[in-house]
């Protein structure tokens, strides 16, 4: 059996304030939720999309990735999907974690601040790398 992984380190940004780091919802949740960390709503129009700041960086062990998701929920009842699903967050990326929501639905849709065993450590700083918070095509591709 491989040795465990070191947890994920999470660093909590300003406007993160009260919301939860990442966690499973229930025992057998293969993934975590995160909220948004917004400070008002958003509306999202049928058609459009938007980035949604998540107010977490993450130190993710070497070897291993992060990867967002769309929520089957949304996407059947609303037509709200992740647009680059799955988003993989690289274990070098030190960055806020934000994700591209968009809406295929025919109604707008309405992003709130909710506050809602990978094991997450939270901690006021985590290490650097040459790449830092460069995303979102930052290599030019």
């Amino acid at each position: 059996m491989p040795p465990p992984l070191s947890p994920i380190l999470v660093k909590r940004l300003p406007h993160a304030g009260d919301l939860p780091v990442p966690c499973r919802m229930t025992p057998g949740s293969s993934g975590c939720d995160i909220a948004a960390a917004i400070d008002s709503d958003i509306t999202l129009l049928p058609g459009k999309r938007s980035l949604v700041p998540t107010g977490f960086c993450f130190e993710i062990p070497q070897g291993c990735e992060v990867q967002v998701r769309s929520r089957s929920g949304l996407a059947a009842k609303y037509g709200v999907f992740v647009l680059n699903s799955p988003g993989t967050i690289d274990a070098d990326y030190r960055g806020e974690v934000k994700v591209i929501l968009a809406n295929s639905g025919d109604e707008p849709f309405i992003v709130r601040r909710v506050a809602t065993d990978l094991s997450f450590a939270e901690n006021a700083r985590i290490s650097e790398t040459e790449r830092g918070s460069g995303g979102f095509g930052h290599t030019g591709i």
